[in-house]
């Protein structure tokens, strides 16, 4: 097996160039060649003719263009961020919380949803990538670090009682998440309202005129 390693590499480049434009244009001003040979043209030169013409038609072929890279499309994108939100939903509810902080984290958690909920709120939220940035990076990110660092704070705690207790922290930390999700929906209504106003006013524009 380790024999044929090393001729991969090469073997691939040769059959790579057997499909390029290069060798395709050469081999047909290659076979331009052979027809001047055969009709008489070329004379005792020929070899050197068709050789000629196919390193002319080689040199000539535009190059190979590189493929363009494909990357996942923002219905892709919030697909998996859907997705990664029934994934934290299991992981919560495996947490054991403070009731305080059950309740905001539940309503996060809902609001996400109603984000991500196909139809006309995608389609707002698709349309403003720094949006769709956020949200991946609550749901991905912040909740979870909130979360799991709360679950592992409190153990602390327990041996070594005092200062502000890690159910604070975590209420205060999804108190803040909470407001960045209202104020991220605010945004996407806003636009939206402001879109409408603008299809608006370009209709009556276009009734006057």
């Amino acid at each position: 097996m380790a024999t044929n390693r090393p001729l991969t590499g090469p073997l691939t480049r040769a059959l790579g160039y057997l499909e390029s434009k290069k060798n395709l244009t050469g081999s047909v001003c290659g076979l331009v060649g052979l027809a001047l040979t055969v009709a008489g043209v070329a004379g005792t030169y020929w070899p050197l003719v068709i050789a000629g013409l196919y390193g002319a038609g080689a040199l000539v072929a535009p190059p190979e263009r590189a493929p363009v890279p494909r990357f996942p499309g923002t219905a892709e994108q919030l697909g998996a961020v859907r997705e990664d939100l029934g994934r934290l939903r299991d992981y919560v509810a495996e947490v054991e919380l403070p009731p305080a902080a059950d309740g905001k984290l539940g309503e996060l958690l809902d609001l996400y949803a109603a984000l991500l909920e196909p139809g006309r709120g995608t389609e707002a939220l698709a349309a403003e990538p720094d949006a769709v940035h956020a949200l991946s990076r609550a749901i991905r990110l912040d909740v979870p670090e909130c979360v799991d660092t709360y679950n592992r704070t409190r153990w602390w705690t327990r041996l070594t009682p005092g200062g502000e207790s890690p159910e604070r922290h975590l209420e205060r930390q999804l108190s803040v998440l909470f407001d960045e999700a209202e104020r991220l929906t605010a945004g996407l209504q806003d636009r939206e309202a402001r879109r409408q106003q603008t299809h608006t006013t370009y209709l009556e524009e276009r009734g006057r005129s």
